[in-house]
């Protein structure tokens, strides 16, 4: 049945990619690159004379759909008799292996796309199967086992990401004595007649459910973000955000270690230049929360989502990865790992480049050295650096004193960890704002010394240059402040961190103009987060003179943080620039109510403007809206 061009159907889909590719790649671009070629080539030809046809080829990644189920499966074992000959001659580091997937389920097909849990299915089977092998579904071993002389191995029940019922999957084995047989694996009961009448009867309730799909369309949960609906307008490179990764461990404060590799993802793929990353204050805004993709992309203003999940025991990490992309709602790769949790860098590294070569981005020289986002090589500092952050952003006294000690911990396990002298600047500065600084000149003497060691270590760390530049304003020193924080963005320019950082450093250097672009492109690159931002834009507006434009900012931090005070005073101030004594008046209201003790000269002593006008004319705007007396004796005047 047909609605608005989409027709749901009941087909088979062969998933294949190859293992390891990005590891291949790295070590022979060239040489990979040809042998894939052909390869796909001698695939595509396999899957013809077998009456499928390809309709996604991502990659080093292969779709296919079959009209038969036994076709399917008779094609992906005929794949793999043709391509292991290719690796008799290579060293096994070398050799190119697929793993492929075979499913049989519901799916939507429009404009030669294939949509659904169908193709989702087929892609989650093929990264459980083995190398150089073939796994397939119940549906389609309950279609084939007696058509075909192959042996099948049960695997058992996998629970897969999106997919609410465990999977049951079987390997193929091609070499069969017995054909039809199935071997099962030791300690796997065998089935009672209950059983298998509760199978039948689970099989019934799933062809019953195909069949309703199939004349009603409009029930399918696939739901495509459109660019009309976009927050913001497509980039015109690959965009994309990686949600926080799903904590699976049965411990909560192993937590930490999950949110580690989405920061350490996006991290990496921020240093790619051709791509557009969404920073991670927006990307966490929707950790813990049930998000469709098409909302998360429609949100952000991007096209690619990935997902994924990690469960990490003592010594092992199982992360799996999805890749989508929003739009049209095709997986673009997937990825399930089981490593020993020594591996983890060089796990992380393979996720980052999959991400890449699906994406179909090619990288510079510079940046296939820089795209590690980890910075160390020692596990333990790592883990004890990722702890240290997650105490840090608890934004409280307490969490900024565990982070130092977490940090020194990491610096001793690791004497040359940039990321970790870094974090050990940035405790510096927040003892100042803490108030646990015993010496403003010590505290911002010892943070330059952390920034400037972190450099030294990683020449292209722009993330410490944009933090050096805040020392260095809150020293007075404009130009070395601007200085740096333009050498990072030309280091960085996807991070939103560094962009807001030489936007801060221009807005109080008296170039608003400037430090607008700035702000815009880091609330771009971090839409829904980082209220900070926000308040310095509406700053720069008011200071060029463009008021409208600065309440607009300003309500919108209110609206968000009701509480903050910086947004009533910037508001008061804008309105009172305008004229609009009413609304000034109320925000001078909201800014007692807020802290009763509120003393303009105190405020004074916390703006950096270089600029003496520029503090006057701000000074002068908020006491003009509170009217005279203001602040005189504590409270309002409505004289």
């Amino acid at each position: 049945m047909r609605e608005n061009g989409i027709k749901r159907k009941l087909t088979a889909i062969l998933c294949a990619d190859v293992q390891g590719y990005s590891r291949l790649m790295a070590r022979d671009e060239v040489g990979t690159f040809h042998t894939l070629s052909d390869c796909l080539a001698e695939i595509n030809k396999i899957i013809s004379d077998h009456h499928g046809r390809v309709f996604s080829s991502p990659g080093d990644a292969i779709l296919a759909q079959f009209v038969s189920v036994v076709d399917a499966v008779e094609c992906a074992v005929m794949i793999q008799k043709k391509i292991e000959p290719k690796n008799i001659d290579m060293s096994e580091d070398e050799k190119m292996r697929f793993r492929i997937g075979v499913n049989l389920g519901d799916v939507i097909e429009k404009e030669d796309q294939i949509y659904g849990d169908g193709v989702n299915i087929a892609a989650r089977i093929e990264t459980l199967a083995e190398p150089g092998g073939v796994s397939i579904s119940r549906t389609v071993y309950d279609h084939v086992h007696n058509k075909l002389k192959f042996n099948y191995d049960y695997q058992g029940g996998h629970q897969v990401k999106n997919i609410p019922e465990p999977v049951e999957i079987y390997r193929i084995v091609s070499d069969a004595r017995n054909p039809g047989q199935l071997e099962r694996k030791p300690g796997l009961p065998k089935q009672s007649l209950t059983g298998v009448y509760i199978t039948a009867f689970a099989i019934v309730i799933m062809i019953s459910t195909m069949a309703i799909g199939y004349f009603n369309p409009q029930t399918s949960e696939i739901e495509l973000a459109f660019e009309k609906k976009m927050v913001f307008p497509l980039p015109d490179k690959p965009s994309i955000v990686v949600l926080p990764f799903e904590h699976m461990s049965d411990d909560p404060k192993q937590a930490y270690f999950s949110d580690g590799i989405t920061e350490s993802l996006i991290m990496a793929l921020s240093n790619v230049r051709d791509l557009f990353v969404i920073a991670r204050s927006s990307s966490f805004t929707y950790k813990g929360k049930t998000v469709k993709i098409q909302q998360v992309a429609e949100e952000l203003g991007v096209r690619y989502v990935l997902e994924g999940s990690v469960q990490k025991t003592e010594n092992n990490v199982r992360i799996t990865a999805d890749l989508i992309d929003a739009i049209t709602g095709k997986l673009i790769w997937a990825e399930r790992y089981d490593r020993d949790l020594k591996d983890l860098f060089a796990l992380q590294d393979d996720i980052t480049m999959k991400i890449i070569t699906a994406l179909q981005v090619k990288l510079t020289e510079g940046e296939e050295l820089n795209i590690d986002g980890t910075g160390t090589d020692n596990l333990d500092a790592y883990l004890k650096l990722l702890q240290a952050r997650e105490q840090m952003r608890l934004g409280n006294k307490e969490g900024n004193k565990l982070c130092r000690k977490l940090t020194e911990d990491a610096i001793a396990l690791d004497p040359e960890y940039a990321d970790a002298y870094l974090t050990m600047s940035m405790v510096h500065l927040m003892d100042i704002t803490y108030g646990t600084s015993e010496s403003l000149d010590d505290s911002l003497r010892e943070a330059e010394e952390m920034g400037l060691k972190a450099i030294s270590l990683r020449g292209s760390y722009a993330n410490a240059r944009a933090h050096l530049g805040r020392i260095y304003l809150t020293r007075r020193q404009y130009d070395k402040a601007i200085a740096v924080g333009e050498r990072a963005v030309t280091l960085n320019p996807n991070s939103a961190f560094v962009n807001a950082a030489l936007a801060f450093s221009l807005r109080y250097a008296g170039r608003p103009e400037d430090a607008i672009v700035l702000y815009n492109k880091a609330i771009r690159l971090s839409p829904v987060s980082d209220l900070e931002h926000l308040l310095g834009l509406g700053d720069c507006y008011r200071m060029a003179g463009k008021y409208e434009e600065a309440v607009l900012l300003y309500k919108k931090v209110i609206r968000r943080s009701p509480e903050d005070i910086l947004a009533h005073i910037g508001a008061a101030a804008a309105y009172a620039l305008m004229g609009r004594k009413k609304e000034a008046r109320s925000e001078a209201s909201e800014i007692l109510r807020i802290d009763p003790d509120f003393s303009l000269e105190s405020f004074r002593k916390g703006r950096l403007y270089k600029n003496p006008n520029d503090l006057d004319r701000e000074i002068s705007a908020i006491r003009k809206a509170g009217g005279p007396g203001w602040l005189s004796h504590g409270a309002l005047s409505h004289g």
